[in-house]
């Protein structure tokens, strides 16, 4: 009998696996193709700048506002507050974020943290675990606080004492469930009190909850928590603080929203040795009040009054034995040109319990300044 060519025999196996691998990526193509079509995926491109001038009738010498804001800081000088360009990708099970950024803003917000942190506005990531359930990684917006390093999104042009005086920013990880229309649950775990590097000798993490709940479209309740320790592990002072904010959209028009934060940290040993003394807090607490109302599509008046308490000194270094009692109020004018551009014009008065404010070379309790800007969205 006449034996198989080995020639032939080899060329008939290569063919049937050849087909046997079209067949296979024939499939896939054809599973993909059906999936695209279920799957919507998006990559989008923005941008952002907030170019503004301030004048503080303090005068400072070194045009630098007081230290406790971080937002328009410079004085009686044209400069960029917040300038930034961000990639945004979504899937129905992915989404990531990018965004690099450059102005005042981020050389005094993130000025303790890496050289080459010191520009990312936002990197993460996130996989849909199930449905409405998500889970992202990253740095990210903070879950404390109504306003955000976004100065169009505002109320009013600066920042409330409130806004500046907590987390602008967080690097860590978080899940979010949406429960029906209504309900919005957050749970995170945090390098702790923004900041991307955790500080020398620092090696607990933070954890933090958001809540929100929209009883109707006109009204937002949010209740957000934050507790963990920003000191290194051998002066442990744990801190704890609560925020919460309620939205009221009272007409198409006009808009009114309340805030009130307190925390409480650990006091440590007035002896020095960084040892707790007992169950005793340093404590602080400020309520803060925002209204917006436009008058047409363009024109638009912002208000803010507000209160700031920090009588020990925590987040607020005042220099004075009686801490940082401060009140605040601000109004602004806004004009909206053309879609996506914002005018703005802001005059704001901080008036102290002690003279916490410097003006030629010597200690005022007031501060005046006018804040003014043009910010475009694209």
């Amino acid at each position: 009998m006449r034996q198989p060519n080995p020639t032939t025999l080899l060329t008939n196996k290569n063919m049937k696996f050849i087909y046997i691998l079209l067949s296979l990526i024939t499939s896939q193509i054809t599973y993909a193709q059906t999936d695209t079509v279920s799957t919507t995926t998006k990559l989008t491109f923005s941008g952002f700048a907030d170019v503004y001038y301030a004048y503080d009738f303090n005068k400072p010498v070194s045009h630098e506002r007081p230290g406790f804001l971080y937002n328009h800081s410079r004085h009686n000088e044209f400069n960029v507050n917040l300038a930034f360009l961000k990639a945004a990708y979504t899937s129905n099970k992915v989404r990531g974020t990018l965004a690099l950024m450059a102005g005042t803003y981020a050389q005094y917000n993130l000025a303790a943290e890496q050289e080459l942190l010191k520009n990312i506005f936002e990197a993460n990531a996130g996989v849909q675990l199930a449905p409405k359930l998500w889970l992202d990684a990253g740095i990210f917006a903070s879950h404390i606080g109504l306003e955000s390093a976004i100065s169009k999104d505002n109320y009013t042009l600066t920042r409330s004492l409130a806004a500046e005086n907590t987390p602008y920013y967080e690097s860590g990880a978080k899940l979010t469930y949406e429960a029906g229309s209504k309900w919005i649950f957050t749970g995170l775990v945090l390098n702790g009190w923004q900041n991307i590097r955790e500080p020398e000798g620092n090696s607990s993490k933070a954890i933090g909850t958001q809540i929100q709940f929209k009883p109707t479209d006109k009204i937002l309740l949010n209740s957000s928590t934050f507790i963990g320790n920003e000191k290194p592990d051998s002066v442990k002072q744990q801190r704890y603080f609560h925020d919460f904010y309620a939205i009221f959209q009272i007409s198409e028009q006009f808009k009114l929203a309340a805030i009130f934060d307190i925390g409480a940290e650990k006091r440590a040993d007035s002896g020095g040795s960084g040892n707790y003394t007992g169950n005793t807090y340093n404590t602080w607490f400020n309520p803060t009040l925002l209204l917006h109302y436009n008058f047409t599509d363009k024109v638009g008046l912002g208000a803010r009054a507000e209160y700031y308490h920090d009588p020990n000194n925590v987040i607020i270094a005042s220099g004075t034995r009686n801490g940082f009692k401060t009140f605040g109020y601000s109004l602004n004018l806004d004009y909206a040109p053309v879609t996506k551009v914002l005018l703005r014009l802001e005059g704001r008065l901080l008036d102290s319990e002690d003279a916490v404010f410097t003006r030629d070379n010597r200690a005022v309790d007031e501060s005046l300044a006018i804040t003014s800007s043009l910010a475009i969205l694209f």
